[in-house]
């Protein structure tokens, strides 16, 4: 059979295919919520959108093909009964093998397949699973046994095999047979059109454009408690309970809505006419005369970008009220062009000025009330912390992973004028959610870890933009400093400090998308044996955006659907579950939500005793460091318990109880993180000593040196009197790439090379008298 009679043959055998997928489509209506997506999404790609600068809004992308999981087949030998061998006569596998490697050599045929989506990495796989299955199958069906016997005999021509190859892999790679289908799903161009009842309306948009502490914000939340309904949009839990707490005050009845907790004022549960949320949980359904969207310039953070773009393009409200940085106007200008929305811009200018000092600190010695060390570890928090309570003075701690209530509490101890508390270390937590009375702003260090595209942990500068939020702080209208000022602990980052802060933020350009549970949905449809991480996976290789967009980094999505992969799920349960927010840095909340998943998968309510059960309640306070990271660790796992509950309420139906215990927890944590410089001295030895009794031996001695041991945007703190160490090996530890085990046993071999060094050097010194001698005399003339 010629090349030409296969091709034809194959056309014929496609169009039967595509009949029968026609078919099996027709007969999948019951995916309403999907169907109607694809639809909506269909007819977006149809718009004519004034802003598709994207090079692939032309020709779709080659997919990934290394993301394609071939399917296992199940074998049935009795489809066609042996009818094949008695029809001609049992195959001899040793020819079969010859005349498979003949086809699989033949270029013609890897050419045709690539035309039909089969790249060399696919025809590869396809071509070992389908000379497994003939060699292995004990009866092949009947139209292939006579193929290969006719082929084997020289009745037929290789290509003949064609046909039923291509059967077998699409088999194994079904997305092959509905590629069209899979790129119409994960087409994410125009997303204004995925909300229709936001283009039902016509909104104005206000921008309010203006640094920190400029009343920006302020002037938004105005008119939000002016009108007869409205909805706060914030990136954080204490900016929702901020805006909630000042509306019920000033009398206008607010409900709170949080990935965690849900406050309804009305006694009956019912919905007040306003509502602060954190930005996940807005309603794009809900009709409001006002909405706040505020800091709009995390619409192009990496991870989370998408809330805000959702937020923007499909919030229901007459007007939208945008609080950010004047970096954005131009972009959310442009951005609501496709909608057909002009954006009215109102600029603010800063309450209160701050200035960048001239001279840096240097020392801890040389602080004063109001003072703020803003570090990016937390080691450096831990270790700043003791060093100033050894000097006699009192410190307020704050960083990330504290609890909400234990923040707020810190906060107040260092807003008090009469608490004997004066100083704040923190790190750049402090920049959002807080009302701090900061004099100056001290950063301990311009560079903070970060992790890259492929995940590996790195050090990078900060940015304008993450400089001027944190320097901002210093000096706010509402507190008793009406000056601020900003420095830094260490003379050589000033003016790498200066430098950044002289930039113009970069403008953004971009705004981040998501793929929704409906999108996976009817990508699993279609390709029902793929995990979910693998789906994910397809979905943003096949992805179109427009030029504007981006899809969000998906790593932590990906990284909880593997860790549960193994735990039956049904898909949209699953789904829910690797969007929960958890940090995976901490093994005990990975162990929780592994735990948490398997008993919801044994239908087993996950009652309060047997949360106290897993998390060992009550818990005592904490004896140190570690015990305190634990306490932190078991609020997370609270959070999830009660972020879970609120989606699968029947499963978490303890929600009161929980929350119960997790304010005394909070409670119990305030009192560690009071006493945490206790905590520090408690900690075993072997965590923080080794850096600090490096310090102090290197001691005066050690100054000179230490001048030269630098890195980007960050120096260490001079002098004997301190404790911090600006040494490659501090940094090391500190950014978690050295254990101080690790470090002990490498200070053990150095110092044994040295011996040795000296051993040797002695040695030579005995043998060559004279030239030693030489050398001093040498070095007495110069």
């Amino acid at each position: 059979m010629s090349v030409n009679r296969c091709v034809y043959l194959f056309s014929r055998f496609q169009r039967h295919i595509g009949t029968r997928a026609a078919r099996t489509t027709a007969g999948s209506c019951h995916v309403s919520s999907g169907s109607g997506l694809l639809h909506k999404q269909h007819q977006a790609a149809s718009v004519a959108c004034s802003r598709n600068v994207s090079s692939n809004s032309s020709s779709p992308k080659p997919p990934d093909t290394s993301l394609f999981v071939p399917v296992s087949l199940k074998t049935d030998s009795s489809v066609d009964g042996g009818v094949g061998a008695e029809l001609t006569q049992p195959l001899d596998k040793s020819e079969l093998l010859k005349v498979l490697n003949r086809f699989y050599k033949r270029k013609e045929m890897q050419k045709l397949a690539a035309d039909h989506g089969l790249d060399a990495r696919l025809f590869h796989q396809a071509f070992i699973s389908f000379r497994k299955y003939v060699l292995e199958m004990a009866s092949l069906p009947a139209d292939l046994h006579i193929i290969l016997s006719d082929i084997s005999y020289g009745a037929g021509h290789i290509d003949d095999v064609y046909p039923y190859f291509m059967r077998h892999a699409k088999q194994i790679f079904p997305m092959l047979d509905c590629m069209d289908d899979l790129r119409k799903i994960s087409d994410l161009r125009v997303p204004a059109n995925w909300y229709p009842e936001a283009r039902a309306i016509q909104r104005k948009v206000i921008f309010h454009a203006g640094p920190t502490n400029s009343g920006k914000t302020y002037h938004a939340i105005q008119r939000y408690l002016a009108a007869k309904s409205g909805v706060y949009c914030g990136p954080l839990k204490l900016l929702a309970h901020e805006i909630f707490e000042k509306s019920n005050t000033a009398g206008v009845t607010c409900d709170l809505v949080t990935g965690e907790e849900r406050t309804f004022m009305d006694s009956e549960g019912r919905a007040a006419g306003h509502v602060a949320c954190t930005i996940e949980m807005c309603s794009v359904t809900t009709p409001y005369e006002v909405a706040v969207i505020d800091e709009i310039q995390m619409i192009r953070d990496p991870s989370r970008g998408w809330a805000w773009t959702r937020a923007l393009l499909g919030l229901c409200a007459e007007e939208i009220h945008v609080c950010g940085e004047p970096a954005a106007i131009d972009f959310i200008r442009e951005l609501m062009y496709t909608t057909g929305e002009e954006v009215e811009v109102h600029t603010y200018k800063r309450l209160t000025p701050f200035k960048i000092l001239d001279h840096a600190v240097e020392s801890l010695d040389n602080l004063s009330p109001g003072d703020c060390v803003v570090c990016f570890s937390k080691n450096d928090i831990y270790s700043i912390s003791r060093q100033i309570e050894a000097r006699g003075l009192q410190c307020a701690v704050i960083y990330g992973s504290l609890p909400p209530g234990t923040k707020l509490s810190q906060a107040k101890k260092f807003n008090d004028p009469d608490d004997p508390c004066k100083i704040l270390v923190a790190t750049d937590a402090i920049g959002m959610g807080l009302n701090l009375s900061i004099k100056r702003i001290i950063f301990n260090s311009l560079v903070k870890p970060n992790v890259n595209e492929k995940g590996e942990k790195q050090m990078e500068t900060i940015s304008t933009s993450q400089a001027l939020q944190i320097a901002g702080r210093a000096g706010r209208f509402s507190s008793k400093f009406k000056e601020g000022e900003v420095t830094t602990m260490h003379r050589d980052d000033l003016p790498v400090l200066k430098e950044i802060l002289s930039h113009s933020v970069e403008p953004i350009e971009t705004a981040g998308l998501h793929p929704t549970a409906e999108q996976i949905e009817m990508f699993a449809y279609h390709l029902p044996d793929a995990t979910l991480s693998n789906l994910v996976d397809i979905f943003v290789s096949l992805s179109r955006v427009d030029g504007v967009y981006f899809v969000c980094n998906i790593d932590d999505f990906k990284f909880l659907a593997d860790m549960i992969q193994h735990i039956p799920l049904n898909l949209r349960s699953r789904y829910v579950f690797c969007t929960a927010p958890i940090n995976k840095k901490q093994p005990f909340v990975c162990t929780s939500f592994l735990k948490f998943a398997r008993q919801f998968s044994r239908d087993e309510p996950l009652t309060f005793d047997w949360v106290c059960r897993h998390v060992n309640w009550p818990l005592a306070p904490p004896k140190n460091i570690k015990d305190l990271v634990h306490l932190e660790a078991v609020h997370d796992v609270l959070d999830l318990y009660l972020w879970l509950s609120y989606r699968f309420m029947d499963m978490f139906p303890d929600t009161a109880l929980v929350r119960e215990i997790q304010r005394e927890l909070d409670d119990i944590i305030q009192q560690g993180v009071r006493n945490i410089t206790r905590l520090i001295r408690a900690t075993d030895t072997t965590i923080t000593d080794p850096l600090q009794t490096q310090g102090i031996r290197r001691g005066n001695s050690g100054t000179a040196s230490s001048n030269n041991l630098t890195s980007k945007g960050q120096r260490g703190q001079r002098g004997s009197g301190e404790l911090m160490d600006s040494s490659l090996a501090s940094r090391l530890v500190r950014d978690g790439l050295l254990t101080p085990d690790l470090l002990r046993q490498l200070q053990s071999e150095w110092s044994k090379d040295q011996k040795q060094e000296f051993t040797y050097q002695s040695a030579l010194d005995t043998e060559h008298p004279n030239n030693n001698n030489k050398g001093k005399r040498k070095k007495k003339k110069k």
